[in-house]
């Protein structure tokens, strides 16, 4: 059999050259399901973020902050955070007074020490410069947890849940007072 020749006449072809394609003039895309899905994603977070609750703390500041405020001092709990992380507790005025608390213990002890203050209990924060902001947040959520606890139990016998709660700077003798211990 005879080879066949197939109109190349023995000459390779190089590729591109010969016929060339048609140019793409132009290109259409449909917008029509990404708008779809843009004002369904819309609607969406339209809807979960009315459905939320703001998570606010409510604050009561005095009309004049160098007024005097009478205060019992039966009614005062002061909790001090050191700049080593560990926290203290004293009642009342004595500054001599500091027992240490353990952080996963701050919720059971400010929702023990409301009760029997009958919703009259202030709650004092003073922090060290020098401690971390960590352990300032950490407190302060097992304070928000007792207070979750304490409204509830207010709610649940029709009466208004009255908080109070100060944040103080640490005064230079009651840091050297928890520096000793």
């Amino acid at each position: 059999m005879g080879a066949v020749d197939l109109g190349g006449g023995g000459r390779s072809h190089k590729k591109g050259s010969g016929v060339k394609k048609p140019k793409r003039i132009g290109f259409k895309l449909d917008m029509t399901p990404l708008v779809d899905v843009a004002f369904l994603l819309l609607t969406f977070f339209m809807f979960a973020t009315t459905m939320s609750q703001p998570q606010i703390m409510e604050m009561m500041i005095p009309p004049d902050v160098q007024s005097q405020v009478e205060v019992k001092a039966s009614e005062l709990l002061t909790l001090f955070v050191a700049a080593d992380e560990e926290i203290f507790y004293s009642t009342g005025l004595d500054p001599t007074n500091f027992k240490k608390i353990p952080m996963n213990e701050v919720s059971t002890f400010s929702v023990q020490h409301n009760r029997e203050k009958e919703n009259r209990l202030i709650t004092i924060l003073k922090v060290d410069p020098q401690a971390k902001y960590e352990t300032v947040v950490k407190v302060l959520d097992r304070l928000n947890q007792a207070e979750a606890v304490l409204t509830d139990e207010y709610t649940a016998k029709k009466q208004k849940r009255e908080r109070r709660f100060s944040i103080m700077p640490l005064e230079p003798e009651f840091k050297e007072a928890i520096d000793k211990l």
